[in-house]
């Protein structure tokens, strides 16, 4: 009889875990990267909310910022 009931537990103990809601937000509220952030954390040179101002800094931080490659001695 014990084992009955820890079976039936068990069972529905998995079974809840089956019932996950999914975990989305009702509205989407992404933009776009280049769009610009209101912080003194940016760049300076980079206009907020030029695309080709944004690729440009980004193009140069990867081949001399972050490019371990160039920086090795």
């Amino acid at each position: 009889m014990m084992k009955r009931i820890a079976f039936i537990l068990l069972s529905v103990a998995a079974l809840t875990a089956c019932g996950e809601k999914a975990q989305t937000l009702g509205t989407k509220n992404d933009a776009t990267a280049y769009s610009g952030a209101t912080n003194s954390f940016v760049a300076p040179g980079w206009t907020a909310g030029d695309k080709t101002s944004w690729e440009q800094h980004l193009r140069a931080r990867g081949q001399y910022g972050q490019n371990d490659n160039s920086r090795a001695p």
